[in-house]
């Protein structure tokens, strides 16, 4: 099932789009909004080649409609939400992020998705002057980042994030990006440098002078370095500054190849249909970044009471997704997301 949107599906709080059993698409046009909302599930979706829209009447709930301007062609867009799950999603190809949370959005988790196919991947942080975004917190858990990915895996500002148990397949210019002093808490992943020498650093900080980064808190902890792949840290390194940027505990990276296993779309292709090897990568490897990480269970429930895990006991997330309104795909995409 391929659904087409003419305008952005403007998600409300307590929902789930849910695609298990049907291989759903959302493709060739607008795609998700989360627009001041809380307790959302984006659940075994494929999101790609999504394109702005906008400029239109669009409702965003059975009694209301409004002037929608230009979107910027987001996969997933997050604007003021919270309490946001994106999980066993595919993401390829649109015009602008294929996630990106902005304007104070926060408890947010990333899990058990596959990136493949494009440049700038992930935005967290509307800009280096919005302070309200501060306070975000991410998670990004056993997603796998494939082939042709440029950057933005993720691009942090401000706020906490935990990178934990992903597997880097190679990156074009850098896998985890930031500006404005975002405390980065890398554990348990596995970055796989590209073949060119000149980009084989994992961290970029976005122009920003070292004597400004220098305190900034990024730490890579049980990281396995691939192929030439390093991880400048910077900061303390004290264990309680990373309080908020730990959500559950990582497993060690040797382990990355299972944890991920699942990643992607459940009972069909987990990506979009384009997963091939990343050629002249030296896949031996070499562990580095610190010490290893620790032996969690298959599911955690972490600081931001999200669950994640591959494999494991799957009914704690069915109960949590049985607990949120169920939102049928198909008839938002026909009939409530159509211009008045």
């Amino acid at each position: 099932m391929t659904i087409r949107l003419n305008e952005e599906l403007l998600v409300n709080s307590y929902k789930t789009l849910d695609g298990r059993g049907a291989n759903v698409h959302i493709a060739g046009g607008a795609c998700i909004t989360l627009q001041y909302v809380s307790n959302v599930i984006i659940h075994n979706l494929h999101v790609h080649d999504c394109v702005p829209a906008g400029n239109a009447n669009v409702r965003a709930s059975p009694t209301h409609y409004g002037w929608r301007t230009r979107s910027d062609g987001d996969g997933i867009s997050l604007y003021g939400a919270r309490d946001v799950w994106v999980d066993h999603c595919a993401l390829s190809r649109c015009a602008d992020g294929l996630v990106d949370a902005i304007m104070g959005s926060t408890a947010i988790t990333v899990s058990n998705s596959y990136f493949s196919h494009h440049n700038e991947v992930m935005l967290l942080g509307h800009s280096d002057d919005y302070l309200p975004d501060s306070a975000m917190q991410v998670t990004i858990a056993f997603n796998h980042f494939g082939i042709q990915l440029v950057q933005r895996m993720p691009r942090c500002r401000r706020g906490y994030f935990h990178i934990v148990n992903n597997d880097y397949t190679a990156w074009e210019m850098y896998a985890i990006g930031g500006s404005a002093n975002p405390t980065i808490n890398s554990q348990g992943n596995r970055y796989i440098a590209p073949t060119d020498p000149n980009a084989k650093e994992v961290t970029k900080r976005v122009d920003t002078e070292e004597g400004q980064w220098a305190g900034w808190n990024w730490r890579t902890e049980g990281d396995m370095m691939v192929n030439g792949a390093f991880f400048v840290p910077s900061g303390e390194g004290l264990e309680a500054i990373y309080d908020k940027a730990s959500s559950t505990d990582p497993k060690s990276s040797a382990l990355v190849d299972q944890l991920t296993a699942g990643a992607g779309v459940l009972g069909g292709p987990r990506d979009n249909g384009e997963a091939a090897a990343y050629a002249g990568v030296n896949y031996a490897g070499v562990g580095g970044g610190g010490g290893g990480g620790g032996d969690a269970g298959g599911l955690g429930y972490g600081y931001l009471g999200m669950v994640y895990g591959s494999g494991g006991n799957w009914s704690c997330r069915a109960e949590l997704t049985l607990q949120l309104t169920s939102l049928f795909l198909a008839f938002v995409g026909l009939i409530c997301l159509h211009p008045l």
